[in-house]
C-alpha cells in the first residue's frame, strides 16, 4: 500500500497527509471548501488561524494561479467543526 498524498497549508506551510487538510478550490472565481471540486486545489490545516493567515496572505489566489473571493464565512468551516 502506497502512502497518502502530502499536501502543503497555505497559511502555515506544515506539509500533512492530503486528508488530515482542507482542500479548497476556485468556482466560478469564489473560494469553495470541498474534496470533489474540479480543478487545482489549495489545502490549509484544520486551523482557523491557517485559513486566515493564507487569506490575508493572498495565498489563495497565488496557488491558484488566478484571483478568487474570498468570503470571510468560509471560516464556519472551522469554528462549526466541520471540514
Amino acid at each position: 500500500m502506497s502512502a497518502p498524498p502530502v499536501r502543503t497549508c497555505a497559511g502555515c506551510g506544515r506539509r500533512a497527509p492530503q486528508g488530515d487538510l482542507v482542500r479548497f478550490a476556485a468556482v466560478d472565481g469564489r473560494l469553495q471548501a470541498g474534496r470533489a471540486l474540479p480543478g487545482r486545489g489549495v489545502y490549509t490545516c484544520r486551523r482557523l488561524v491557517c485559513f486566515e493567515r493564507a487569506r490575508e496572505r493572498r495565498a489563495f489566489s497565488r496557488v491558484l494561479r488566478r484571483t478568487v473571493v474570498v468570503d470571510p464565512e468560509l471560516a464556519r468551516i472551522y469554528t462549526d467543526g466541520h471540514g
